[in-house]
C-alpha cells in the first residue's frame, strides 16, 4: 500500500462518518417528530364561551407540555363534543354535565346510545340560560313566547338541547318555532327583528349577549321563575338556580334569576392517564389559571376547590389522581 493511499483512507472514513452522523441526525429528528402527540380538542360555535375555553386549554397544553400539540376544533357544542370524544374523533372536549349524565345513561333527546367512553376532567364554569327579547316586543313573561320564533343555538348543540328541555318542562316546546342558529347570528337576527327571542346557554358575560344588548334595547326574562311552574327540577335535577347580577349587560339594570348547567372539561377513555394527569396539573397551576382567566372572564370560576362542582359522572383516572392529591374525596358516581 502506498503512502498516498494510506493518507487517503482516513479522509474517506471521515466522509463516511460525517454522512453517517448526518443520517443519524435526520433519523433522530424524524423520530422526535413522530413522538409528538397530536391531539384534538372539540370546542364550540363562534362567539360561544366553549370556543374560548377549548382554544385556551389547547394553547396552554401545547405550550407547557413537551411533545404535545393540541389543535382546537370548531363544533356545534356540547352534544357534538360528547359524540366526538366518545368515538375518538376528538381527545378532549367541553360537555355540559347534564348532557354527559344523559348520554352515559342513554337518555339524550332522540338518542338512546350510551356514551360511556367519555370522562370528566374538571368543572370549568357554570353555564346559565339567557333568554332575551326586545324591549319593545311587549313580552315580559316566558309564557308569552307561544307562537314566537326563538333562536335556540345550532342543531346538535348543548344550547339547543337545554332549550328543548326547558321549553318542554313549561309546555311550550311544541308552541314555539325554534330557530337553529348560532349565538352571533342570533344576536344579529333579534336586532333585525327576524326572530322574537334569543336563548344563549353560556357563561356570563357572553360576547353575543353583549352584542345584542349593546346594539338594541333588550329585556332578559326570569327563567327560574318560569321553571318553578314546570317540571324542570324533577326531570333534570342537575340544573341549579343562579343569578346574573344587574349591570352584567348593557341596559339590564336588574338581577336575572335563571338556571345553569355545569360546563365540564372531558377526556376520552382512550387518552393516556399520565397525559391527563400532566394536563390537569398544567391547566390548574397558578400560571395556567392566570392564563385561562386572561382568555375568558368566566374562567374565574376555575379553582382547585371547585374542580368537581356539578360532576355527577365518572372522572378520568388521570384527573382522579390529581384531585385526590389535592384533597378531594370522590363520590361513588365520580369513581
Amino acid at each position: 500500500m502506498t503512502l498516498g493511499k494510506m493518507f487517503k483512507l482516513p479522509t474517506k472514513v471521515g466522509k463516511f462518518a460525517m454522512a453517517a452522523v448526518a443520517l443519524a441526525t435526520l433519523a433522530s429528528g424524524t423520530v422526535a417528530q413522530a413522538q409528538t402527540q397530536r391531539l384534538a380538542f372539540s370546542g364550540g360555535p363562534d362567539g360561544g364561551t366553549f370556543q374560548f375555553f377549548s382554544n385556551g386549554i389547547s394553547i396552554l397544553m401545547s405550550k407547557s407540555m413537551k411533545n404535545v400539540d393540541v389543535s382546537n376544533m370548531a363544533s356545534a357544542g356540547s352534544v357534538e363534543n360528547l359524540r366526538r370524544v366518545n368515538s375518538k374523533d376528538a381527545d378532549f372536549g367541553i360537555v355540559y354535565s347534564g348532557d354527559l349524565y344523559l348520554g352515559i345513561n342513554g337518555k339524550l333527546t332522540n338518542d338512546a346510545n350510551r356514551y360511556r367512553n367519555v370522562y370528566a376532567v374538571s368543572y370549568l364554569y357554570g353555564a346559565p340560560a339567557h333568554l332575551l327579547v326586545r324591549e319593545d316586543s311587549g313580552i315580559t313573561d316566558v309564557a308569552q313566547l307561544a307562537g314566537k320564533k326563538v333562536a335556540v343555538g345550532p342543531a346538535g348543540s348543548g344550547a339547543a338541547a337545554s332549550a328543548q328541555r326547558f321549553f318542554e318542562s313549561v309546555s311550550l316546546w311544541d308552541k314555539i318555532s325554534p330557530q337553529y342558529i348560532g349565538y352571533s347570528q342570533g344576536a344579529s337576527a333579534i336586532g333585525d327583528r327576524q326572530i322574537d327571542a334569543l336563548w344563549v346557554f353560556a357563561g356570563f358575560p357572553n360576547a353575543s349577549v353583549i352584542q345584542a344588548t349593546t346594539s338594541n334595547k333588550m329585556r332578559m326574562l326570569q327563567v327560574y321563575e318560569a321553571a318553578q311552574k314546570g317540571t324542570l327540577a324533577t326531570d333534570h335535577p342537575y340544573y341549579a338556580p343562579v343569578t346574573i347580577p344587574a349591570g352584567t349587560y348593557p341596559g339590564i339594570d336588574y338581577d336575572v334569576v335563571t338556571v345553569q348547567d355545569s360546563a365540564l372539561w372531558v377526556a376520552g377513555r382512550h387518552v393516556d392517564e399520565a397525559l391527563v394527569l400532566e394536563a390537569t396539573k398544567e391547566v390548574f397551576s397558578d400560571k395556567g389559571l392566570d392564563f385561562m382567566r386572561s382568555v375568558s372572564a368566566a374562567a374565574k370560576a376555575m379553582t382547585v376547590e371547585s374542580a368537581l362542582l356539578g360532576v355527577v359522572t365518572p372522572v378520568h383516572k388521570g384527573a382522579q389522581t390529581y384531585w385526590t392529591e389535592k384533597g378531594h374525596s370522590l363520590t361513588e358516581s365520580q369513581k
